[in-house]
């Protein structure tokens, strides 16, 4: 036993080193800024810019193939080169400029996030096109239940701000138990927090590699996207349809159409997506669809346009939708289950902790990050005033813009939308996984099959919309105020960072929308961008409606055997081995080619195969430049993409047609 001065001295130095951490946290907490200084004029100037680029590049992604990357970590990068590029320009000129911090890069990264965020969540590229009268009459026009409205910037603005300002409120409450108490991974927020703390702490050496990187490969992707240009004269014109694997694979739409943007998301994306597209494309364009398309004639009509829902284009369709379905519906059971087992863990050990008087352990670090991020509280008036007063204000405004919609629906969906909110984003800190669009599919079942066969459509769609808006934002402000954390960066900081780019990308994102409709042929099946989403969900509001019979012949029992696949996939791979089951392949993925065709799953899948091989030649230099390199074959094209739209509005067409025909 101890004899009792060595006790005393024990004490002692357990009190010495409790004073010593107390002083580093007060010495942490005095070199912060204050978070009215962590928002800069120059930061929301850039997060402008960014978030329109990242606005125009999501756009993009969600009207060709609705397979969108996580782009976090890339805004943070994005936003590390382009202050640090500009700061040294300053510089150069003799311009004397303020220090660029780790917190001025979260709050850059966070309002671009937030900015392109709408482009997703705000259904730009899904159920707000199902809207419009192209995607009404290719769902079948008179014929078809519901009506249409036309697309207009002044509605989409309003209405954008109406909805996605609800989530910036609603989970306010609840951040200190998400983040601090319950100590959520949310994976895409840590990942980007560990990038920009890297930048800002291990020295330009790493920084410099990665931005050289960028830039290198931003000039290629931008460079060739111009030069691809100058082929496209007219219809099926240019690289994009270059048959590589020759003219009969690429009536099946297979071939490498050259695209730098789908072969970055493929180095960006996990690999198991990219062979998932791959694999699917090879189940529908080359097996399904040519063997019903023997069947015209018996199973369809073969008088009927191949667009119709009556033709093959309806099995395209529902079949996709019934892989959706059953994929959505087993991992909402999933994580549900595995969000309550994991709450009612947590609750159980806090008792048992609370009973035997021990508590939890947390390193110093973890603690100034606490300290931080409790210091900086956002008021609870502040959530409850928010809430309510867009729960008030939409309840009488949306059912002006859609009469179809009734005020009590809007309510209803408001009630429920904190407690779907809460299991989304504790979902999300799980797993990664955003389960907004199956929440969404909810609202648009209840509310279509509620308002009756007129007006059921649009109150379907739109009821869609008021959830997965909110939630969507909702776990996007999670994401952010989990980076901040880790940044140390303070939560008002974040919060009024993603209350200014949620602004900007409610303007931005109905005026992209706009700029591609007017530039683009948007919404043709044949065409670039298909919109392949707005047709799914205009007719999940249709089967909300009629229910099965708005099926096409035979279409049902293919439906129930592919719900019943990607149930029973998922299920298989959840029983076998990680090692296993990691390359087992995702329904959800699969469901893309199913309408689209398998070109952008080949450019993935290439893009995959270089990450690969890469990481087997060099794996610590594979890890540090995959995302810049993804990021500028990502950002250069996408730039391309707003002078191509000018050139197209001013009647200015490429000079060249390259069109490969059999000899």
């Amino acid at each position: 036993m101890k004899e009792t001065g060595e006790i005393e001295r024990d004490m002692e130095e357990i009190e010495q080193e409790k004073k010593d951490d107390d002083f580093n946290s007060v010495q942490v907490s005095k070199r912060l800024q204050p978070w009215t200084k962590q928002i800069t004029v120059r930061g929301v100037a850039a997060s402008i810019v960014l978030g329109s680029v990242y606005t125009v590049i999501a756009m993009k992604l969600s009207l060709t193939t609705g397979i969108l990357p996580n782009l976090n970590v890339s805004a943070a990068l994005l936003a590390f080169v382009y202050m640090k590029s500009w700061t040294k320009l300053l510089q150069k000129s003799g311009i004397s400029t303020v220090p660029f911090t780790r917190h001025e890069n979260t709050m850059i990264q966070t309002c671009s996030v937030a900015c392109y965020t709408i482009a997703i969540g705000g259904g730009f590229g899904s159920y707000l096109f199902a809207l419009n009268k192209k995607t009404y009459e290719l769902a079948g026009g008179a014929n078809s239940p519901g009506t249409y409205k036309e697309l207009r910037v002044g509605w989409m603005i309003g209405y954008s701000f109406l909805v996605c300002f609800a989530g910036l409120f609603i989970l306010i409450p609840l951040r200190k138990i998400l983040i601090v108490d319950y100590k959520l991974i949310f994976p895409s927020g840590t990942a980007t927090a560990v990038l920009i703390n890297g930048f800002h702490s291990q020295g330009d050496t790493m920084a410099k590699k990665q931005v050289k990187g960028f830039s290198k490969y931003f000039s290629i992707s931008f460079l060739w996207a111009i030069f691809q240009w100058f082929f496209t004269g007219k219809g099926e014109c240019g690289f994009a349809q270059f048959p590589t694997f020759g003219l009969q694979a690429w009536k099946k739409t297979f071939y490498f159409d050259f695209s730098l943007t789908y072969v970055g998301t493929g180095m960006i994306c996990p690999h198991i997506v990219s062979f998932s597209l791959l694999f699917g494309a090879v189940i529908s364009w080359g097996i399904m669809w040519p063997l019903i398309e023997k069947q015209k004639g018996e199973w369809f009509p073969s008088n009927v346009p191949e667009s119709s829902m009556e033709s093959l284009n309806g099995y395209k369709v529902f079949i996709s939708i019934s892989l959706l379905l059953g994929d959505g519906l087993y991992n909402f059971i999933k994580i549900l289950y595995f969000t309550y087992a994991s709450i009612y863990g947590k609750l159980k050990r806090e008792n048992l902790n609370l009973a035997v008087g021990s508590k939890n352990e947390t390193t110093e670090e973890e603690r100034i990050q606490n300290e931080v991020f409790n210091k900086e509280r956002i008021p609870m008036w502040i959530a409850v005033i928010g809430y309510t007063f867009f729960t008030i204000l939409n309840t009488f405004t949306i059912p002006l813009i859609f009469p179809e919609v009734k005020w009590y629906s809007i309510i209803a969906a408001y009630i429920i939308a904190p407690s779907l909110a809460f299991c989304n984003a504790y979902g999300v800190g799980l797993t990664d996984w955003d389960m907004a669009y199956n929440y969404g599919k909810i609202g648009l079942f209840l509310m279509a099959a509620m308002s009756g066969k007129q007006q059921g459509v649009v109150a379907g769609l739109v009821g869609c919309g008021v959830l997965k808006s909110v939630l969507y934002v909702s776990s996007t402000l999670m994401h952010d105020l989990k980076t901040g954390h880790l940044t140390l960066t303070s939560p008002r900081t974040m919060l009024l960072s993603q209350t200014i780019g949620t602004a900007i990308g409610c303007i931005v994102s109905p005026l992209t929308l706009s700029l591609f409709t007017k530039a683009f042929d948007v919404g043709n099946p044949k065409g670039e961008y298909k919109a392949p989403f707005a047709i799914v969900f205009r007719n999940m509001a249709i089967i909300g409606v009629e229910g099965f019979s708005a099926l096409p012949k035979h279409c049902l029992q293919l439906c129930y055997g592919f719900f019943a696949f990607a149930v029973g996939i998922n299920i298989i791979k959840d029983l076998l081995p990680k090692k296993i089951g990691k390359w087992m392949p995702l329904p959800i993925c699969m469901a893309v080619p199913f309408l689209i065709g398998g070109y952008f799953a080949i450019d993935m899948c290439v893009g995959s195969l270089i990450v690969l091989l890469w990481k087997k030649l060099n794996a610590k230099k594979a890890e540090l430049m995959t995302t810049s390199v993804a990021s500028g074959l990502i950002c250069g094209e996408g730039l391309w993409i707003l002078p191509a739209a000018v050139l197209s509005l001013a009647k200015i067409r490429p000079p060249i047609c390259m069109k490969f025909l059999s000899s």
